[in-house]
């Protein structure tokens, strides 16, 4: 229980990756805020855990009054966590003359702008206490390019610098940051995606999975939630301490070409 009485914050904690790193945290001891903008999916990984549910939408700038108004009263009126995990997110297939704006400055509000916003408000706390984990949940397109994917590329290459600066500022201080690139997890985010890039690439949803997903990995399957989270909780356990600044692909081989 390397993590006994700290306070972990996971977003897009109701499903996928999220849930993954949600329940491997609590298995390691830590205490789990759950964040999900689905109310009912935080609850039930919460309860599951042994967890607080959070529910909220990352795309709101004012997200965190929302947050702390569902935590239990406390004299410090500060967001408190031990480890935050960044891995909410959402994705949009298009070419970019068709890709709509609106979608484009949401993607980037929710997942750059908040984990912005997530770390301004644990960072002074962490300070305090000398230790703290940052994790941001990146992707391979965070150090690879695909086409029709301009907001999720865009958002999560400055998702990779945001997470540099914070390990070098956080360093004096004993907070380390990280990010961890999976290539595609088997989640209901990429399930969902398989639709979208059949139509824009005019193909079938098998030939999706084999020709563009699995087509430049080296090892042709897709990654379990349960592996990302594996590493994620390294990185938040004593073994991670000395690892900061860095962004560790979990891509198959995709990284290697």
């Amino acid at each position: 229980m390397s993590l006994e009485g700290r306070t972990a914050v996971v977003t897009g904690a109701g499903s996928g990756i999220g849930r993954a790193c949600a329940r491997r945290l609590a298995a390691d001891g830590a205490h789990v805020v759950v964040a999900d903008i689905n109310a009912e999916a935080a609850a039930a990984v919460a309860a599951e855990i042994g967890g607080t549910p959070v529910a909220v939408d990352l795309s709101d700038p004012e997200f965190l009054v929302a947050w702390r108004g569902q935590l239990p009263p406390s004299p410090d009126t500060r967001l408190t966590a031990d480890i935050v995990v960044n891995n909410a997110g959402f994705q949009h297939v298009a070419p970019i003359e068709e890709f709509p704006p609106e979608i484009f400055a949401k993607i980037l509000r929710v997942m750059v702008e908040a984990p912005f916003l997530l770390a301004r408000a644990v960072l002074p706390g962490m300070y305090e206490r000398g230790w703290g984990r940052i994790v941001n949940i990146s992707s391979v397109h965070g150090l690879r390019a695909s086409p029709y994917k301009a907001a999720y590329v865009t958002a999560k290459h400055a998702l990779e610098g945001l997470s540099k600066v914070i390990a070098l500022e956080g360093a004096p201080h004993g907070v380390t940051s990280t990010c961890v690139n999976p290539a595609y997890v088997r989640t209901p985010l990429v399930e969902n995606q398989i639709a979208d890039q059949a139509q824009a690439h005019d193909i079938g949803p098998d030939e999706v999975v084999e020709q563009i997903m699995l087509a430049r990995a080296a090892i042709k399957r897709l990654i379990e939630p349960a592996e990302v989270a594996e590493v994620v909780a390294y990185l938040c356990g004593p073994q991670g301490s000395f690892i900061t600044g860095v962004s560790i692909p979990i891509d198959g081989g995709w990284s290697a070409r």
